[in-house]
């Protein structure tokens, strides 16, 4: 009888231990959804909003854009085990280079990445984000370009298009208004880095030419 009171302590017991532990992850889930958002992260999901309610308007007007024939060059579909969205090409600073379809920490290592938008050439914003440093995957000397140089983006979908310059200016790096895809049916690429002191942004917007 003794023991099978022991028997009888110990199940109940790790129903306890078991309901209390249900009790404090319960607890910890509603904490997590109860957190208030940054400003960084609302300002990223009104981006995404927005870029979705785009609709088939926007599809059809890319669909139309397509139809038009630019020079095909074969791009590298991988580089160094990443995934190519493109390649980019600015002579004025003599950077060629591919831009990965991956945004990472490692992946900023290795080379530019797309950060945000449409596809490479698509009607959007296709924006680039890459580090300053010298190396000659990076953007070391974007903070030499001006308004009006041009540079070309090429993929392999649909071909190589050349972007003039028309925006260069700075901003803290919570400001992500640069990423916006209110471009009035256009295509524009954006170009991303650091400045020498790391803290803001040099943002470099182009329209195709």
């Amino acid at each position: 009888m003794k023991k099978n009171k022991i028997i009888q302590n110990i199940i109940i017991y790790f129903f306890l231990v078991i309901l209390i532990w249900l009790c404090i992850e319960e607890y910890k889930d509603i904490r997590i959804k109860k957190q208030p958002k940054t400003n960084l992260e609302y300002k990223i999901e009104e981006l995404s909003i927005q870029n979705n309610n785009k609709g088939e308007n926007t599809t059809k007007v890319q669909q139309h854009k397509i139809e038009r024939q630019y020079p095909k060059e074969e791009i590298e579909e991988e580089y160094k085990g990443y995934k190519v969205a493109a390649k980019i090409e600015i002579p004025k600073i003599k950077l060629e280079t591919y831009i990965l379809q991956e945004y990472s920490i490692k992946a900023l290592k290795i080379c530019v990445t797309k950060f945000w938008g449409v596809n490479a050439n698509e009607i959007g914003n296709f924006c680039i984000a890459g580090h300053n440093y010298k190396n000659k995957n990076m953007f070391e000397k974007l903070n030499e370009l001006v308004i009006g140089d041009t540079f070309f983006i090429s993929d392999n979908v649909i071909g190589k298009i050349k972007y003039e310059i028309y925006d260069i200016y700075t901003v803290n790096p919570e400001d992500v208004s640069c990423l916006s895809q209110n471009t009035n049916n256009t295509r524009e690429v954006t170009l991303i880095t650091c400045t020498a002191d790391t803290k803001k942004r040099i943002i470099v917007k182009a329209r195709e030419k």
